[in-house]
């Protein structure tokens, strides 16, 4: 099971001039279509007084992937397909890209917008750096006491991470492991428990 993405580092912003235009150019971290839209809109209040917000997101992954671009305004083809195509050539996922114009005075013509939103994308999408991310499951284990230290060194044996714990006569455990470990992670919980021990499949906050 693929359940490893790829997305951005961290949100970045950066500028670039063009015979008097400026491409302020700034990434997001969006998880859904909403949470994207939801950034666009404090773009556009903040830089209210530009002429365009063109952008593109992608969140999600194939098969259910969402995607969606812009050219607020410029010439059709000319800045929202080209800000998509740089997000999409890096195989980057849960971002929105979003290239803030105040015009300069000079057309740049279909030619050059298409190559003033790609560069401004460009850089800084190249600044925003990226970062491998997993699909995961969070589960809740209760286990006696003195099994403890043993279930410690099979969550870590696996890469998995404890979120939360509780102690009394029984531990209490929220772990959160990538969705191709989660089975394994749960076969071993059982087998150290003698079948015991309870697991509960949570939603990870």
């Amino acid at each position: 099971m693929d359940d490893a993405y790829a997305t951005i580092q961290s949100e970045s912003r950066s500028e670039t001039k063009v015979k008097g235009s400026r491409f302020i150019a700034e990434t997001f971290v969006a998880r859904t279509a909403e949470e994207a839209m939801d950034h666009l809109a404090t773009v556009r209040k903040r830089e209210y007084r530009a002429t365009h917000h063109c952008y593109a997101y992608l969140v999600g992954l194939p098969p259910a992937q969402e995607f969606k671009y812009s050219d607020d305004g410029e010439p059709t083809g000319t800045a929202g397909k080209p800000i998509y195509d740089i997000l999409a050539g890096r195989g980057i996922t849960n971002v929105l890209l979003v290239v803030t114009r105040y015009f300069g005075g000079t057309k740049l013509g279909t030619g050059g917008l298409v190559r003033a939103y790609s560069e401004a994308a460009r850089a800084v999408v190249e600044a925003s750096g990226s970062r491998k991310q997993f699909l995961t499951r969070a589960y809740r284990f209760t286990l006696e006491f003195s099994l403890h230290d043993q279930w410690q060194r099979e969550i870590y044996k696996l890469g998995a991470r404890v979120i939360d714990s509780e102690f009394s006569d029984q531990v209490r455990l929220k772990v959160s492991i990538r969705d191709s470990r989660a089975e394994q992670l749960v076969a071993t919980f059982v087998e150290l428990t003698s079948g015991k021990g309870e697991v509960e499949e949570i939603t990870a906050s």
